[in-house]
């Protein structure tokens, strides 16, 4: 029987795990064949189907909201591909799935073409390919939008001939239009907004606003947003957006109920973002969603990392803790608990089990022992011994010194990470969900409650100031209360660590007083 995330969700913002394709790829190869012995399966877990998040009957655990991104899909939706099973074949009734549209590798110039070029060849196959992959396989998509600072990377500009804020500008133009008269109508559309300034962020608001007017566009207009750019890290900016989106008749009830904020990960905005929601909900759209999502699950096990506890004390920081795993050839025929052992040899401090780590034995994490070839032939060593190339000749520097190891060979194969990985979505999940109980039970965190910079009004609560934002009918009257809180939105920190206003935003006003070349 697996555990229901998708219930505890209660009405709380919505984290969206950002799917590796590395993860979906043992889930969906396992369904044609063997890609890992099912001996190798820890006992408990029965089989790869185990892992899979989204399967409502299968999974160890059940949360049914994700993203995946074309960036590193299959987009060919002709081309069968295995490894992208659990996302092609999922239970569309019991699950949810947001595409990213893969602006982001336009922006690393690993999309060539000329996106200010409606004619390209290459940019024009990339727009049909992620409209009909979005078609085929996304509940809702994010519209193909060009970064603002595409350009400040010489290389990516020159690959995607994008030298300028406005050539960003002309080129979202092209791929939204695109869009709008292309889809079939199996996915919704979310309106993605950048802009590395609130200048910036204004004006490119102002210029695609119309594109989710049911009034100018009644049979083909987008379904909602996606907050880039400043827009999803500088709370004073998003609580303007939101007003104006109101007021503007672009927040409307079955129309626009989705609003997404790529890249964000602090615990802290899992509870500000449901403060958000409640309040536009209460107010104005009963069905609105906020999502938002990051890779963090599966990027910190990439770099060794595993989530091991969460940390919620009322008027401090919150945040989920990870530190590195164990990781070590002497556990190879290790066969205690994980979690036991990791505390018992002074490995992590504490350990969280999920519904993945709870069946998982030392040895199920470090599979490799001393002698062992990986499955590139690659033979393990420990540490203070020479490194051995395939054939177990000594690796050479380039003056032509033999290597001495400084810690371990890697003890994990590719099914440990996969293992890891596992555990660490839930871990995140389960963060987030335990944030907003918290929340709600009366924990405050440090940087949404602030009883120094106004003294006036006692304890000032985030929550209550956007209440009342939203509850006020008039749009002047709303700005002037976000304005009245100006040193408030200071405290609240965001993604990339981004606070506060343009004025006194070093990052914004560097991007305001500079150009680049």
């Amino acid at each position: 029987m697996n555990t229901d995330l998708t219930e505890a969700q209660k009405d709380y913002a919505v984290f969206l795990p950002s799917i590796s394709g590395f993860y979906a790829t043992f889930i969906g190869k396992q369904r044609f064949q063997e890609y890992v012995e099912p001996a190798r399966i820890p006992v408990g877990i029965d089989k790869m189907e185990s892992m899979n998040f989204l399967n409502s009957k299968e999974g160890a655990f059940h949360y049914k909201w994700a993203l995946y991104s074309a960036g590193h899909a299959e987009l060919d939706t002709n081309k069968f591909s295995e490894k992208e099973d659990m996302l092609r074949k999922r239970d569309r009734e019991n699950s949810w799935l947001l595409g990213d549209s893969g602006g982001f590798q336009i922006a690393k110039g690993l999309w060539p073409g000329d996106w200010t070029n409606p004619d390209c060849p290459l940019a024009a196959k990339k727009r049909e390919l992620v409209v009909n992959w979005m078609e085929e396989y996304m509940d809702y998509g994010m519209m193909l939008d060009i970064p603002t600072w595409t350009f400040q990377d010489k290389k990516a500009a020159k690959a995607a001939n994008i030298h300028s804020y406005q050539d960003a500008v002309d080129a979202t133009h092209i791929n939204a239009r695109y869009y709008m008269d292309n889809r079939r109508g199996n996915f919704k559309v979310l309106n993605v907004l950048q802009g590395s300034t609130h200048t910036d962020a204004d004006s490119w608001y102002e210029e695609f606003k119309d594109y989710c007017d049911p009034a100018k566009y009644p049979d083909t207009h987008f379904n909602g947003w996606a907050m880039g750019g400043q827009n999803m890290c500088d709370v004073h900016l998003i609580l303007r957006r939101l007003v104006h989106m109101i007021h503007d008749g672009l927040l409307e009830e079955g129309l626009h109920d989705v609003m997404h904020f790529l890249g964000t990960s602090k615990l802290e905005w899992a509870v500000l973002l449901t403060d958000i929601q409640r309040a536009v909900r209460k107010y104005h759209n009963k069905n609105f969603m906020i999502t938002y999502d990051c890779a963090s699950p599966f990027l910190a096990t990439a770099n060794g990392q595993i989530y091991h506890s969460i940390r919620i004390e009322d008027r401090g920081k919150w945040s989920y803790m990870m530190a590195p795993g164990a990781d070590s050839l002497k556990y190879a025929t290790d066969k205690r608990k994980f979690s036991d052992a990791v505390i018992t040899d002074n490995i992590l401090d504490a350990f969280e089990d999920s519904p993945i780590s709870k069946h998982c034995k030392m040895n199920d994490i470090c599979i490799y022992a001393e002698g062992d070839k990986n499955k590139v032939g690659t033979i393990k060593v420990k540490a203070g011994d020479v490194d051995l190339d395939k054939e177990g000749n000594p690796l050479l520097d380039d003056d032509g010194n033999t290597i001495v190891r400084k810690k371990d060979s890697t003890s994990w194969d590719s099914f440990s990470y996969a293992l890891q990985m596992g555990h660490n979505v839930w871990m995140h999940i389960e963060s987030t969900q335990r944030a907003n109980r918290e929340y709600d039970n009366g924990k405050f965190p440090y940087m949404l409650i602030n009883d120094t910079d106004f003294q006036k009004y006692g304890v000032v609560k985030f929550k209550e100031i956007v209440d009342e934002i939203f509850s006020l009918k008039d749009r002047q009257k709303s700005l002037d209360l976000i304005e009245e809180f100006d040193r408030y939105w200071m405290h609240v920190i965001g993604t990339r660590l981004n606070i506060g206003k343009k004025a006194v935003n070093a990052q914004t006003k560097f991007n305001e007083l500079w150009e680049y070349k």
